[in-house]
């Protein structure tokens, strides 16, 4: 009979048994919620069984089991040395979960494909940390972005703190538009699927969360001349927001100057005045190329 790894007291016995607990400097919270469970995994299995996913932060493998029956391979990214021995226990009879110690952060993603040999396409899926969810997504997007401008990862599907998942797919000119909105726009589209209340973990995290599906494109969709100075021009927009973009962008790009860069904004049929904000990825796209074209 297959164990149930949502169930709370299987949770308790499991850990119990291994010494070990949820460690809030990782933030840990564990799924309490077979349904939630599985509806992640339908939610972020690749486009056929055939393919594979990259999960990052397995925990005890409530969500990995689910996964594993929806694709070829699952390779799961575990940091937590107390976690390795409950994985071996709750993975023993799955023979394609292949478990990595190591912190995500520090793994090339290189390495991690290699482990999907004649496996495609490949899939991320993750109910990350909310204390690391930026700076995994944004390693995921640049590092996972091939050398034709495509992508390695098919869609990138996120369990999150809900805050940050209305930020993910926020439009333009709202109020929780930033600087991750445009970077995400820019590799693909991001949907929020559904939310996940507190009292579906272990133990209950203080805020609420939310799914998010991340479609990459196959084929790069925006003609960027230059990704660096997309990239500076869009962390400058945000870094200062409530100033105008052409005095947001200035330390920047200070060899243009306020006067060019308001002339940049307006060729691109912006208010000279615009504050970054208001920009769609489109367009930020437009004045970064004219931006290339002047350096």
């Amino acid at each position: 009979m297959e164990m149930n790894l949502t169930d709370i007291s299987t949770i308790r016995q499991i850990l119990s048994a291994h010494s070990a607990a949820p460690r809030k400097s990782l933030g840990q919270n564990f799924l309490t919620n077979a349904a939630v469970a599985e509806r992640i995994a339908d939610t972020g299995k690749p486009s056929c069984a055939s393919g594979g996913i990259l999960e990052i932060g397995p925990g005890i493998g409530a969500l990995t089991r689910n996964l594993a029956k929806r694709a070829a391979k699952v390779v799961a990214v575990e940091l937590d040395d107390n976690m390795l021995p409950i994985l071996a226990h709750t993975m023993s009879n799955l023979d394609n979960v292949e478990i990595v110690h190591g912190d995500f952060m520090k793994i090339p993603l290189p390495s991690l494909m290699e482990k999907f040999t004649n496996i495609t396409p490949v899939s991320v899926c993750a109910n990350l940390p909310y204390y690391i969810t930026t700076p995994v997504l944004m390693k995921l997007l640049e590092d996972g972005a091939t050398a034709d401008g495509g992508n390695m990862f098919e869609s990138i599907t996120i369990m999150i703190q809900r805050e940050v998942a209305d930020r993910l797919c926020a439009s333009a000119g709202s109020a929780e538009y930033g600087a991750i909105t445009a970077s995400v726009a820019y590799r693909g589209v991001a949907k929020k699927m559904f939310s996940v209340s507190a009292g579906n973990f272990h133990p209950a995290p203080k805020v609420e969360s939310s799914v998010v599906r991340i479609d990459l494109y196959k084929q790069p969709k925006y003609d960027c001349h230059n990704e660096d100075i997309l990239f500076r021009l869009i962390r400058a927009a945000f870094g200062q927001r409530r100033k105008m973009l052409k005095n947001a962008a200035g330390e920047a790009f200070s060899h243009l100057g306020k006067e060019k860069l308001g002339k940049i904004i307006t060729s691109c049929g912006y208010r000279e005045d615009i504050r970054g904000e208001k920009v769609d990825i489109d367009g930020f796209v437009r004045m970064a190329n004219i931006i290339c074209e002047a350096e």
